[in-house]
């Protein structure tokens, strides 16, 4: 038997309290002098509740972190988002809304018959935003998949609004990772019922601040200059599961997943403006797609680079790897088995004739990637594998994105997986393959965020922050700043005191 070489990961998934007010910092280096506003992060924080649990990593009660920085200090602070999932899970000691892994039985106290009635009052949607926070307009809004957002005042961590996206457009939810425009409008990716209880897929737009004022199953989008790329995978949320069974019988988000493989992966393709679909058939080989890196692009192409996971059974590795309430030693064992993400460049030609069926229709230099036309006009997208390998792997990308997104790029920046865990930064040349990795011994960073250097050139002038997990350490949770061009440290700050993990955030300035 191999052990998994993270043993103490697990220490991470344990429920912390928030705090009355933010905490200094212990600096070991320093602290470069642009940084002036704030790391925020978003993740679980509570799990489990009463005498209940949370079953999965996906269903931890929103626990917002956030780190100040002022005149080379640093603080630190939490928060629980208010949810009406916390809030009522608070106040009845008790999981009360369906999670993506946890069911929430009736209320036990009621009689036999409200609690048949309550089976068939209709699918309850969670508004546990746990996965990411985002500015729309001059607010920040803490979010997760589902069609609630939840405003935050990001000084005080307060929640002070929850809004139903359904009220403002035709969506079921979107996802937790827009685009965003350098003049702050917003571009997002949702799914809703079109007519005849069809499935349709809609990008929304939010725009700026004004002066004065079975459907697939996606996580993320990709977005260049001019158009929008969908990648519609395999795995599936069955409709008919999801709103008979959950409700008939006790089931869960997760319990609704399904895949056929031999459905491929299929590219879709949409003009910006006008917004236009563009009704070719791109298609590839099954894979899992969480994170989209970046879209450009370039001479007649569209050049999309994601972090794919092969075939559908990275779903099953994955979403139960991420089950709290597993045996250790048996996710351990999973871990080593468990496929491993890689980086992926596909290339969709923009210009395609007929006539030139059999032939590779991408003539870029620099890429290995292939699109060939079959005899049903469908085009056959081969990627090139830009980072792989046996213990190493790329997820939670980040690039310089105020700069380079939607253009033709060099560097991303990610956690490196060992066998499912994160323990390392990783950083890639797109173009040359090359790497580089911080880490250190039972340490478990999150998504690296890029903060660009003021009057910085190079794409890679600038800082990671990151924040890090070291259970066994005597201050056990830190943030991270690592100098964006090699990985070597510039400072850290260390807080006494435990943290969970998180998983996407911004840089506040």
């Amino acid at each position: 038997i191999i052990e998994h070489p993270a043993g103490s990961y697990k220490k991470i998934f344990e429920t912390c309290e928030e705090l009355s007010e933010p905490i200094p910092a212990v600096i070991t280096g320093r602290i470069p002098s642009f940084l002036r506003g704030s790391l925020l992060r978003l993740g679980p924080g509570l799990f489990e509740v009463g005498d209940e649990p949370f079953y999965h990593l996906f269903d931890g009660q929103a626990l917002m972190h956030k780190f100040d920085f002022k005149n080379g200090q640093v603080t630190y602070f939490r928060k629980f988002i208010k949810t009406d999932a916390y809030v009522r899970a608070i106040t009845e000691k008790r999981v009360v809304i369906t999670e993506f892994g946890t069911f929430a039985y009736p209320d036990p106290c009621k009689n036999i018959f409200s609690r048949f009635f309550s089976y068939f009052k209709g699918v309850e949607v969670t508004d546990n935003c746990l996965v990411n926070v985002y500015p729309i307009g001059e607010d920040y809004y803490a979010v997760t998949e589902t069609n609630f957002i939840t405003k935050v005042d990001t000084d005080t961590l307060e929640t002070t609004k929850k809004v139903d996206l359904c009220n403002y457009v035709n969506v079921n939810g979107l996802t937790a990772h827009p685009h965003i425009e350098r003049d702050g409008t917003v571009y997002n990716i949702g799914n809703c019922m079109g007519k005849g209880a069809t499935l349709a897929y809609n990008i929304v737009r939010m725009p700026p601040a004004q002066k004065g004022g079975s459907c697939c199953c996606f996580h993320s989008f990709g977005m260049s200059e001019n158009y929008f790329v969908f990648v519609e995978t395999p795995v599936k949320i069955n409709l008919l599961k999801f709103l008979s069974a959950w409700s008939i019988r006790g089931s869960n988000y997760m319990d609704c997943f399904e895949s056929n493989e031999t459905l491929g992966t299929w590219f879709h393709l949409a003009t910006k403006d006008p917004g236009e679909y563009i009704d070719h058939k791109f298609r590839a080989a099954a894979i899992g797609l969480f994170h989209h890196i970046n879209t450009y692009e370039d001479d007649g192409f569209v050049v999309v680079d994601v972090c794919a996971w092969k075939g559908f059974e990275f779903v099953y590795n994955y979403l139960w790897l991420a089950n709290l309430r597993a045996n250790w030693d048996e996710v351990k064992k999973a871990a080593m088995m468990a496929p491993q993400p890689e980086v992926r460049r596909y290339v969709i030609p923009l210009d395609i004739h007929k006539e030139e069926q059999g032939k590779n229709l991408v003539s870029l230099p620099y890429t290995t990637a292939t699109a060939v036309m079959h005899s049903d006009g469908t085009i056959w997208l081969e990627p090139e594998v830009l980072f792989s390998g046996p213990r190493q792997a790329l997820e939670f990308p980040q690039i310089n994105y105020e700069k380079y997104a939607g253009k033709n790029y060099t560097y991303a920046y990610g956690l490196g997986l060992n066998h499912f865990i994160p323990d390392r930064i990783v950083k890639l040349n797109v173009k040359t393959k090359e790497t580089w990795v911080w880490q250190e011994p039972d340490s478990y960073p999150s998504e690296p965020l890029f903060v660009q250097t003021p009057d910085g050139i190079d794409e890679d002038d600038g800082v990671l922050l990151t924040i890090v997990v070291a259970p066994g350490a005597q201050r056990p949770g830190y943030m991270l700043i690592l100098n964006a061009r090699d990985l070597s440290e510039i400072a850290r700050a260390e807080v006494d005191c435990t943290m969970p993990v998180t998983f996407h955030g911004m840089y506040k300035a």
